[in-house]
């Protein structure tokens, strides 16, 4: 592999909490279904707040509102060759919208508290899921005044 060639895949990840439950997914992956956060790739021309609000709303069918920057996971699973960069964003619930048709891999939108997700750990999509509920729960967030957007005349 050429490292001049080499960039991780940037993913994004959002934390919901509403009185005490955690929003996530159970979905589709490796054939297996598993639990993760609402959680994806970044779109070309995306900026990381557009991209976490879109791929929670196709997820889970919530609208959301990003609040914090929990943080930022860099891992290399070991049986990929894949190293994904996970920005992980605290977001708030605005509107839910239930008849939403979503992702095809997504099973179900569900609010889990975390002990309820410590008890599904073998049925993680990966170590991040739980790593970042546990880093939410500390309530050290970033402000999102850190993420800085830089666009050039006549991008987009």
């Amino acid at each position: 592999m050429h490292t001049e060639l080499w960039k991780p895949n940037t993913v994004v990840a959002a934390i919901v909490e509403q009185d005490g439950r955690f929003l996530f997914v159970e979905e589709e992956a490796d054939g297996r279904a598993v639990f993760n956060q609402p959680a994806g790739h970044l779109d070309p021309g995306e900026t990381l707040l557009d991209a976490v609000r879109r791929e929670t709303l196709e997820e889970s069918a919530w609208h959301i509102e990003p609040t914090g920057l929990v943080g930022i996971y860099l891992m290399q699973p070991p049986e990929s060759p894949i190293t994904y960069l996970r920005f992980c964003f605290r977001a708030r619930a605005i509107r839910h919208e239930p008849e939403r048709k979503l992702d095809k891999e997504i099973i179900r939108a569900v609010w889990m508290t975390p002990d309820e997700l410590r008890a599904e750990q073998a049925r993680h999509r990966s170590p991040l899921v739980l790593r970042c509920v546990e880093d939410a729960l500390t309530g050290a967030d970033t402000p999102l005044s850190l993420i800085r957007d830089l666009r050039f005349p006549g991008d987009r």
